[in-house]
């Protein structure tokens, strides 16, 4: 089967809820990601399958030349198939394509491997305060 990538395209808040759950654990949260997305993105890119949605990431901005990636997720069952390093490529090119020049994203260790090697990122210093 063949996937495609679409930078801001369309899809249902109940199957990116799901799809976000799946990623995430825990039940669907009920979100209006519409609306969540339209005012605080500069856009995100969805993965599909035969019209379905397996992957997606978010991609914020400052307005300036800082873009930052959240929500980078993919479905169980196309994990380790470069669906998610797609993800982030397109998210890159689009980031660039607006003007930015910095793409962030902050991961957990265990992710270390996917963002600096497969995806590219350099490890830097950061801070961090829980609230």
């Amino acid at each position: 089967m063949t996937i495609t990538y679409e930078w801001r395209g369309d899809f249902g808040d109940a199957a990116l809820d799901a799809l976000h759950a799946e990623a995430f654990g825990g039940p669907p949260a009920g979100i209006d990601w519409r609306a969540r997305l339209e005012r605080h993105s500069l856009g995100w890119v969805c993965a599909r399958e035969d019209g379905s949605l397996i992957g997606f990431v978010n991609v914020l901005w400052d307005g300036g030349v800082h873009a930052f990636l959240l929500d980078t997720a993919v479905a169980r069952h196309h994990r380790s198939r470069g669906v998610g390093a797609a993800l982030v490529a397109a998210a890159a090119e689009e980031a660039r394509a607006a003007g930015c020049a910095w793409l962030h994203v902050d991961f957990e260790e265990h992710l270390r491997t996917f963002y600096v090697d497969v995806c590219g990122f350099r490890a830097t210093p950061a801070g961090l305060i829980a609230l």
